[in-house]
């Protein structure tokens, strides 16, 4: 079969880098770590394993930073090459594991990427102390047990990934597509999960003013979240684009802040005061109250730390890399509240009751509090890749808020 595979390599590597200041598609076309390749589906690794055939693979931030290579080394011992890209999924069971019961070929499914403790083998009473206690985003065995280091499918050479017609998946990485949950729907379930993570932790006051930094798919749904789990915040939007602006008030959005002058709006809108260094960026006082960063930029983490008040929440949404640029000043001076919120886990508290993400954004979507189908703009064909990643980064022209490669029976 065919498949987009990344192979980190430090010539490759290191040949991607110069080439890509030359043009920035040679990136993926073999000479640098991303490539097309023909491999054999993957083997089911044990009997409590299921393969799956993929209809949809998201393509996401994380996927575009990796091939553009801005993705920090810190991840690269959780990594195994070369790997399958596409942890984003929507598929059906093609093939059962013979000790696996309850499920069915044939049923749509999605796949939680993360490779925790269960996935590597590791018995109940057995597991790390994290995911004992369902916090298995910081499982701290993902190098070890049954299965190669990787922090989860996509990014895993035994598992396969998305971005390919088939995967495998251990029966604890399973959920069931729900008959009114639409396939685009439950491709939507991964990145969603990521907002609700960040919203279910850091959830502001009804007083509060939130400021989201980022518009793109994970600012948009952790809007989308905030506003499902019935937060009455005032919620600023920061969107580079007219499309992404529509879509953040379609999502609930009380106002859209466009164009480059972010610190005059937020000035002007909330009577903050602006004040400019001797040389560099400018800064606010009196900004938002909760900022949450979802662009993964170093530009927008710097814009992030600089307008939020002091004593305020700044959460990490989008995936960051090695920032350069970023004044850490005003986390000192202002005594921010800096936290990140990574993924998702099987510990949310909510309602009274602890949740699997998961299992929370399907009972918000049944329930029809949450419906994300329509911000799948863009579908694929996987041999059209290349067009795909170059599309991607040019969304002036394509106003590509959440792109799939789309497998078809």
């Amino acid at each position: 079969m065919k498949a987009i595979q990344f192979n980190a390599s430090v010539p490759r590597y290191a040949l991607g880098l110069a080439l890509s200041r030359i043009y920035t598609p040679l990136l993926w076309s073999g000479l640098s770590c991303t490539f097309a390749s023909d491999v054999p589906e993957p083997e089911l690794p044990g009997p409590d394993w299921v393969k799956l055939r993929t209809r949809y693979g998201g393509i996401c931030g994380t996927d575009l930073s990796a091939i553009h290579l801005h993705t920090s080394p810190y991840y690269s011992p959780f990594t195994s090459s070369p790997f399958t890209l596409g942890h984003e999924n929507m598929g059906t069971i093609a093939e059962l594991g013979s000790s696996v019961s309850g499920w069915q070929v044939g049923e749509r499914v999605i796949i939680e990427p993360t490779l925790w403790c269960e996935p590597r083998g590791f018995a109940e009473d057995d597991c790390c102390e994290y995911c004992a206690e369902g916090i298995v985003n910081q499982c701290q065995r993902t190098t070890e047990g049954d299965l190669a280091p990787g922090l989860s499918i996509g990014v895993h050479k035994e598992t396969g990934g998305s971005w390919s017609s088939a995967f495998v998946a251990h029966t604890s990485q399973l959920y069931r597509v729900p008959a009114e949950i639409s396939d685009e729907n439950a491709l939507m379930v991964e990145p969603f999960a990521c907002g609700l993570h960040a919203a279910l932790n850091y959830f502001p006051q009804d007083d509060d003013t939130v400021l989201i930094v980022g518009a793109g798919t994970i600012g948009l749904v952790t809007l989308a979240a905030l506003r499902a789990l019935g937060s009455k915040a005032e919620i600023l939007i920061s969107a580079r684009y007219d499309f992404q602006a529509q879509a953040a008030e379609r999502l609930g959005a009380s106002q859209v802040l466009r164009g480059k002058d972010l610190y005059q709006q937020l000035a002007n809108h909330m009577g903050a005061s602006i004040h400019q260094p001797i040389i560099g960026k400018p800064f606010l006082v009196g900004g938002p109250q909760h900022t949450f960063e979802c662009s993964g930029s170093d530009g927008g983490l710097d814009d992030a730390i600089r307008v939020t008040r002091s004593g305020g929440q700044l959460v990490i949404v989008g995936v960051p890399g090695i920032a350069k640029g970023v004044d850490w000043a005003p986390i000192f001076d202002k005594e921010l509240k800096l936290n990140a919120a990574y993924i998702y886990d099987h510990a949310e508290r909510w309602q009274g009751q602890t949740w699997k993400t998961y299992d929370l954004t399907i009972d918000l979507m049944q329930r029809g509090l949450v419906d994300l189908g329509w911000m799948v703009t863009h579908r694929y064909a996987l041999d059209d890749y290349s067009q795909a990643l170059r599309q991607h980064g040019d969304k002036r022209n394509h106003e590509i808020i959440k792109a799939v490669f789309e497998f078809k029976e």
